[in-house]
């Protein structure tokens, strides 16, 4: 294994860990120390998500021009402060200001890893990357959790405290970021220009299926918690929870690479497992049933990240990755920011529950449109082209 792929891996760890111990409470915090409402929270979490939708364009331009290693670094130093900043927050919009700089932060995180695990891997082996990409990221969000619920319940630290804690974890990554500015030289020299990013939209069903994953997704991550909450499940066990969504993700990048020779079937069955985990939901009362959830949604949130990259960059010319890593993850940023106005509001007006029976139904209605685009696109998805 080549060293900037080992130094990426380590950063994404580092960054995991990190969002793990912190992340699951935010909406605990917002609710039961800030005092926010549904809506409230809604709007917390677009906040958080909103940079994400414009940032990444940005970014993916700046990789075509600038060393990615360092656009890694500034990224992480900025998350450094917005975790801190969370720490001493007051009020619904002082955290909200603080989540949209986090969602600030990630956008130089996501985009210059993948540049860089694109530029020192080959295509064969891009998929395998990615995975275990994703694998270190995610062992660092499951290891998290378990952190945070030892400190909540051993150490007896308070929520602020726990973003602090998770403020010096982050910190952390820095070192190895800067290390890979070594490797993250580009020799491109592109002209700025956001032509490049419309090369996303030559895979229309593709980008349907991440607005469907990243719009539940982000609901699991920014309203699900206090869901959770209102059905008498405590922090630690929200932590536990999370854990275990960390232990199905990680288990299910294990079945990417093989899932790639079959990438037609293995988004159809991303989408009825995140279906099927958020119907699970909406009747769910127990920490076991909780727990049968996100184990089934684990795979489908995990899954559906490799196989989409790898369609989207077997398309993309070399001059132009760049951009198009960033209009990809701008779609994410989409999906994540819409997710939870709308979990949100739907919430906040007809039942803490409701959300989760409507990613069930659209979820159904976004299987049945990328079945009928079968014959169409499954040539553009042989990954063997």
């Amino acid at each position: 294994m080549n060293r900037p792929l080992i130094l990426v891996y380590i950063t994404a760890l580092i960054v995991g860990l990190s969002y793990g111990m912190h992340n699951p409470i935010v909406p605990v915090f917002s609710k039961d120390v800030i005092g926010a409402s549904y809506f409230d929270l809604g709007v917390i979490g677009l906040a958080n998500f909103v940079p994400y939708m414009f940032i990444p364009l940005f970014v993916g331009i700046l990789l075509d021009r600038f060393n990615n290693g360092l656009l890694l670094s500034f990224g992480i130093a900025i998350n450094t402060a917005s975790i801190y900043l969370l720490s001493i927050s007051q009020t619904v919009p002082e955290v909200a200001i603080f989540r949209a700089l986090t969602g600030f932060a990630h956008s130089f995180f996501w985009p210059p890893c993948e540049s860089i695990i694109s530029q020192v891997s080959s295509p064969q082996a891009r998929v395998k990357s990615i995975s275990r990409f994703m694998g270190f990221f995610v062992a660092g969000l499951m290891i998290g959790p378990l952190i945070g619920t030892f400190l909540l319940q051993n150490i007896e630290v308070t929520y602020r405290i726990l973003f602090q804690y998770a403020t010096f974890a982050i910190a952390i990554g820095i070192v190895s970021s800067l290390l890979l500015a070594k490797y993250g030289k580009t020799n491109q020299h592109t002209k700025l220009s956001f032509i490049s990013v419309r090369q996303i939209l030559k895979f229309p069903t593709i980008v349907l299926i991440l607005l469907f994953c990243s719009t539940a997704f982000g609901t699991i991550l920014t309203i699900f918690p206090a869901y959770l909450s209102d059905k008498s499940i405590s922090q630690s066990n929200i932590e536990l929870l999370f854990f275990i969504f960390g232990i199905s993700r990680l288990v299910s990048l294990i079945f990417s690479a093989h899932l790639s020779k079959k990438i037609f079937h293995g988004l159809v069955a991303v989408i009825m497992s995140i279906s099927i985990g958020m119907v699970i939901s909406f009747y769910s009362n127990s920490f076991a049933i909780f727990a049968i959830s996100v184990l089934i949604m684990g795979f489908g949130f995990t899954v559906y990240f490799p196989l989409t990259f790898e369609i989207v960059m077997r398309k993309a010319r070399k001059e132009s990755s760049g951009g198009l890593i960033g209009a990809y993850e701008s779609t994410f940023g989409v999906g994540w920011a819409a997710g939870p106005l709308f979990a949100g509001i739907v919430a906040n007006f007809f039942g803490n529950n409701v959300p989760y029976l409507m990613f069930f139904i659209i979820g159904i209605i976004v299987t049945l449109v990328v079945i009928s685009k079968k014959k169409e696109l499954e040539p553009q998805w042989n990954p063997n082209l």
